[in-house]
């Protein structure tokens, strides 16, 4: 009995011993995390401690802020009447003319009605597109088979814009094109499609989805593979056939990232594509293809207004970052999911 309670007591103070060290440990740590206390020495031990993954970031950090971040200055211009030879200081401060120009315009309801409209359909159309795919190709068995559709599916979004603009334009052709010998096979006449406006926002979408819905699956198939199996057999003892597995297992373990790579899409509303439109469009297209990213590139960069054009994007800029709020502030509050 002695023997036993000497052990017993010997026991506690080694547990007293542990929850001391361990007490002081938490402590410590209690110091560096208090935001209001040491605030220099709680940053130095963080970029102390995790200073390879620091390195490892540290290119991507410079990027952003070479590329991104310092060209910020270059707002400025959106308030001057920016000329060259006279240089940034140099130019004249005219504060929100170029801002009041823009609305004034009598293409400012056409660019905007265009941009919105192509950015929420192609949201409408394009977004649900990989979320099915990966949905789908998940319950492929068959290994060599899922690897080669993966990968005919991946191909198209290698193709540059350039490149995929000239094969569009090579099957829309009203001259030999792809679309129109099919066309013909029905006895009707041949259609000029992107000489006409209501064509232009269907080509867009249809052209953007074939690109991109392949590589797009990858986020959400990588997703998927973190639920845990053993949810599926639970399933499968409990006699959930393979649809009902992937409605009441899978979509909810990847809702969350469709959730935010949605509050992403919405962030992006003003920002259409500049470099395909560019490629298909024509003057006969504006009415429907017309956007403000294009708009910005005749009247800033061919027409020399520089200072116009700054301030047309950092409208859109300004836009695009409300938005993205609003759609997060929503997302929180509906779902409890959020970028923030």
């Amino acid at each position: 009995m002695r023997g036993r309670f000497s052990d017993v007591l010997l026991d506690k103070d080694v547990i007293r011993l542990f929850s001391q060290s361990a007490l002081k440990e938490e402590l410590s740590l209690a110091k560096l995390s208090n935001p209001r206390r040491l605030t220099l020495k709680k940053a130095l031990f963080y970029i102390h401690r995790d200073r390879y993954l620091w390195l490892l970031v540290l290119p991507c950090i410079a990027y952003f802020v070479i590329f991104a971040y310092i060209p910020m200055g270059g707002v400025i211009l959106a308030f001057k009447n920016y000329i060259p030879t006279k240089g940034i200081w140099g130019s004249s401060w005219v504060g929100f003319k170029y801002f009041q120009d823009f609305f004034a315009s009598p293409y400012f309801g056409r660019l905007l009605r265009n941009t919105v409209l192509l950015s929420v359909f192609n949201i409408l159309w394009s977004f649900p597109v990989p979320v099915i795919f990966a949905l789908f190709l998940n319950e492929v068995k068959n290994g060599p088979f899922k690897k080669i559709v993966q990968t005919v599916s991946y191909m198209p979004y290698f193709i540059s814009v350039v490149v995929l603009a000239g094969m569009v334009v090579n099957f829309l052709s009203p001259y030999g094109g792809i679309a129109n010998k099919l066309i013909g096979l029905f006895g009707m006449e041949s259609i000029n499609f992107l000489a006409e406006p209501k064509y232009f926002r269907t080509i867009y979408i249809a052209s953007g989805i074939w690109q991109g819905f392949g590589y797009s699956s990858i986020i959400y198939l990588s997703t998927i593979s973190s639920i845990d199996p053993q949810l599926y057999e639970a399933a499968k003892i409990d006699g959930a056939r393979r649809f009902q597995r992937m409605a009441h297992i899978t979509f909810p373990g990847i809702l969350p990232t469709v959730v935010i790579m949605l509050i992403l899409s919405f962030g992006n509303i003003m920002s259409v594509g500049f470099e395909k439109i560019n490629l298909l469009y024509s003057p006969a297209t504006y009415e429907t293809a017309d956007v403000i990213s294009t708009y910005v590139y005749r009247r800033g960069i061919l027409d020399a207004q520089y200072s116009f054009g700054t301030a047309v994007s950092l409208f859109n800029s300004v836009i695009n970052f409300g938005l993205i709020l609003l759609v997060n502030k929503i997302s929180r509050r509906v779902s409890d999911i959020s970028l923030w």
